[in-house]
């Protein structure tokens, strides 16, 4: 069975949590990409809530002015499964941009 890549984006990420994506089968991340939009450092979060529980795939990660941070390397991947949410957020106003590379629906 052929595999189903996805892409999840989102422009200006702020202090408040924005979902980046839903699972809704067994789904697998297999790359994120922060940029900081801004002249500024930002410090950014990312991860995922499971049953109203946050477990964080990066906290705090500082992302220098006009740079961009790849969460997950060296071929790693994490597995989000059905109702699992990703999300991220900023400590400053609209200054991320995101993009997530999936694998929806994993083969088995």
């Amino acid at each position: 069975m052929a595999q189903d890549f996805e892409r999840n984006i989102a422009n200006g990420v702020g202090t408040g949590a924005t979902t980046l994506r839903t699972a809704d089968s067994d789904d697998a991340i297999v790359g994120i990409m922060v940029a900081n939009v801004t002249s500024s450092q930002i410090t950014v979060e990312v991860y995922i809530t499971v049953s109203s529980v946050d477990h964080h795939l990066i906290k705090d990660a500082p992302i220098p002015a006009g740079s961009a941070l790849q969460i997950l390397d060296g071929g790693a991947k994490v597995v989000m499964q059905s109702g699992d949410v990703l999300k991220i957020k900023s400590n400053t106003a609209s200054s991320a941009d995101v993009w997530v590379s999936v694998v929806d629906a994993i083969s088995t």
